[in-house]
């Protein structure tokens, strides 16, 4: 393929990110320089500090990818105007003549909600438009279905969901404006068939690609062997996430107040995290690790029984199971959204819908003869065949490439006087 340009625009980007949308949006970009293209990526510094509370200074990062953060003296008051008015603001003229200047090839809407909203779909100018649905922005207000902060969404009420978030309403939502703007887009990407069929259920109508989150660099042949320290003496399960509600892990707690000689690790911050805490006070098998920078996480995986994946609510992926395979683990994970898929597509773990399943579960590892192995070995094989960065990239870039023929077929046609067959 000729080397393109691609725009990325996305509300986070490591290290001002939360959690695996940041983390993707980051190595979709080296990869796509790895193979040559030219990448620029646009995202919003103020929402993460808004949101976090923190302040970072990004590291020099000499990986050929060009990084554009979005600083306003404004502060907060800069996100929270995209939020409500569906559109950038403050930035909007900046991100536009970025666009029109460099005239991209391709750009690729990844979180948008911050950075810009529905108004920054409209941005892009004669470049191929894509969208990356990394949660359920485009029909959930709150991003992820997770109804009154408490449960999966199974019926909407949205106005009475995002009251129970203390958030404010957006009221773009009810102007049609989304769906308006929806129709600039080229491409749309779903990251599991599990959330195209969400999107399809919540009333989104048009028509969706899958394309997988996958693990950066080459794969050898074999899972790779252990060779770090291990980080924990006894035998462990390992979490690995935000800690919210809908994560699931305050759901852990009775499970392993039953499993006195199996200990739960559990890695990540968040805002459950006091409340969790106080939920394991007196369980001396449960530890809190708090936040692991990514090049540390390997050696927590590699040494787990299993990665442990309890989330309540809806993922669009799952990122964590690829991840524990990467390194050869096997994950325990909850029959619940995208999950299923996964576990099934590898062979590299177990479900379970309750807490009698996962108590099954953690002993069917910790004594089944073999079954460990075997779920390793199977793992990494469909990590190496569907999750790899050369497999998942190329499906990229094959979708880029369908896609810009068939814009360039119908505007043959449609200078020629031809309307394109539908």
């Amino acid at each position: 393929m000729t080397p393109l340009r691609f725009c990325l625009l996305t509300t986070f980007y490591p290290p001002f990110n939360f959690g695996g949308d940041g983390v993707d949006v980051q190595r979709t970009a080296r990869a796509l320089v790895r193979r040559g293209h030219e990448v620029t990526v646009v995202h919003d510094v103020d929402a993460y500090e808004w949101l976090s509370g923190r302040k970072l200074t990004a590291p020099a990062d000499d990986d050929g990818v060009e990084v554009l953060p979005l600083r306003s003296k404004l502060g907060v008051i800069s996100p929270l105007l995209t939020h409500q008015f569906g559109r950038p603001v403050v930035h909007g003229r900046t991100i536009s003549n970025l666009i029109d200047r460099r005239n991209f090839d391709v750009v690729m809407f990844n979180n948008v909600s911050l950075v810009g909203g529905p108004g920054l779909l409209s941005y892009g100018g004669n470049a191929l438009k894509v969208y990356v649905a990394h949660e359920h922005w485009l029909v959930c207000p709150t991003h992820v279905l997770w109804r009154d902060n408490a449960e999966p969404c199974t019926k909407r009420r949205c106005v009475r969901c995002v009251g129970n978030y203390r958030r404010p309403p957006q009221l773009w939502r009810y102007t049609g404006g989304l769906e308006r703007r929806l129709s600039q887009v080229d491409l749309f990407i779903a990251r599991s068939e599990f959330s195209r069929q969400k999107h399809y259920d919540y009333g989104f109508s048009q028509p969706m690609r899958v394309l997988p989150y996958f693990l950066p660099g080459e794969l050898p042949a074999q899972p790779p062997a252990r060779t770090t320290a291990r980080p924990h003496e006894r035998p462990y399960l390992l979490f690995v996430g935000r800690l919210t509600r809908m994560k699931g892990v305050d759901s852990l707690m009775p499970v392993f107040r039953r499993l006195p000689d199996v200990d739960l690790l559990i890695v990540g911050d968040g805002e459950e995290q006091e409340a969790l805490r106080a939920l394991a006070a007196d369980l001396p098998n449960v530890h809190f690790v708090g936040r692991v920078p990514n090049e540390e996480l390997g050696r927590y995986y590699e040494h787990a029984l299993a990665a442990i994946v309890p989330s309540l609510g809806y993922e669009t992926f799952g990122i964590v199971l690829i991840e524990a395979f990467r390194h050869g683990t096997p994950v325990i994970a909850r029959r619940l959204g995208p999950f299923p898929e996964i576990v099934e597509q590898s062979g590299g773990g177990l479900l379970f819908g309750n807490d009698d399943e996962l108590i099954a579960a953690i002993a069917r590892l910790r004594n089944g003869p073999g079954l460990r192995e075997r779920m390793i070995a199977n793992a990494y094989a469909a990590c190496r065949e569907r999750w790899s960065e050369e497999v998942v990239i190329g499906r990229l870039l094959n979708y880029v490439s369908d896609a810009l023929e068939i814009r360039a077929v119908g505007m043959r046609l449609s200078n020629a006087g031809m309307a394109p067959a539908t």
